[in-house]
């Protein structure tokens, strides 16, 4: 259950034995979890506010080793990969320059943007941070993440969902569809201020009718505000020969929808390759067959022969010589 921290708790570390942390720990070492005050844990950070507001909450650092552990937090941008993936900007400028955590300066507490922190061994590490929403920022989904560096270059991130209060617009397009080698390729894009779980059906048309019908499902794709993927769809038994058009409807909450299309033609080249050889072939034939029954032997000339095969000349007209015309 999402949760904000009561705004005069004291930012610090609570240290924690593992063995009373409500969260599970990676089987491959330290990890970098939301805080939770449930057995289930949370699946990210989830933030709601005005702008202006000052919101707080905490992740939690979990060393299941033996050994001490030192990892450095930081805010940054969530984004999406090419392909619909999860992944951090390496420069904030939105959600994740948002975020401070509680540092010291001068013997005082101070707010800093990336805060070390040292966890000992079968330990649980609990870390403040707030999320400063600026004055006058647009409404909406702004995506975020924490990032923790540790050991041998190793980096885990907690996600953070940041919808700053106002009106929002849910918005998509699609883009560039193709068809080839038995795939069904394709853009989306968010054009709204909100973040998207995409839904897809795919119809296509051939010249004599329906040859695809794909209903609506959910893609495993969570894209964010301003963000371009490209997507695909087997489509692994294309008609052999048919002129086809294709059609993506791609609908979101908020009443986002869009449509795109594509033609394609299939033809089976193999086939049609040696359909041509056999043509060929039988030209070829038909060829030689002629040439084997020309009669042998003599000359022909003004179209006549002799009975021997000797040629005979056979007069020509006055239009043969002189080339007048009558």
């Amino acid at each position: 259950m999402p949760y904000a921290l009561p705004a005069a708790r004291v930012l610090g570390l609570t240290l924690l034995l593992l063995g009373m942390a409500p969260v599970a720990v990676a089987d491959d070492g330290w990890s970098v979890v939301p805080s939770a005050s449930a057995p289930e844990g949370r699946p990210y950070v989830y933030a709601e506010g005005a702008p202006g507001t000052v919101l707080q909450d905490s992740v939690s650092v979990l060393n299941p080793g033996a050994q001490p552990l030192t990892v450095r937090l930081r805010g940054a941008d969530a984004d999406n990969t090419a392909g619909g993936g999860f992944t951090i900007r390496e420069k904030p400028t939105d959600a994740g320059a948002w975020i401070n955590f509680a540092g010291k300066a001068d013997g005082r507490r101070v707010p800093v943007r990336e805060l070390s922190v040292r966890v000992p061994a079968h330990t649980r590490a609990d870390v403040p941070f707030t999320l400063s929403v600026p004055a006058g920022v647009s409404p909406g989904d702004h995506p975020g993440a924490i990032v923790a560096s540790g050991d041998g270059g190793r980096t885990s991130a907690v996600r953070i969902q940041l919808r700053v209060d106002g009106p929002t617009l849910s918005a998509l397009t699609v883009e560039h569809v193709t068809v080839r080698a038995g795939r069904i390729s394709y853009e989306l894009v968010n054009r709204g201020t909100t973040a998207l779980t995409p839904r897809l059906a795919v119809h296509a048309d051939g010249t004599l009718g329906e040859v695809l019908d794909r209903a609506l499902r959910t893609l495993p794709v969570d894209l964010l505000p301003g963000r371009r993927v490209t997507l695909s769809e087997p489509w692994p038994d294309t008609p052999a020969l048919d002129s086809v058009e294709v059609r993506l409807t791609v609908t979101a909450a908020g009443g986002a929808r869009d449509t795109g299309s594509a033609s394609a033609t299939f033809v089976p080249w193999g086939a049609v390759a040696g359909a041509g050889g056999a043509l060929a072939t039988v030209a070829a034939f038909l060829a030689v067959r002629r040439h084997r029954r020309r009669p042998p032997g003599g000359v022909r000339r003004n179209g006549h022969r002799t009975p021997g095969g000797e040629a005979c000349e056979q007069p020509r007209t006055e239009v043969e010589l002189t080339g007048a015309v009558s």
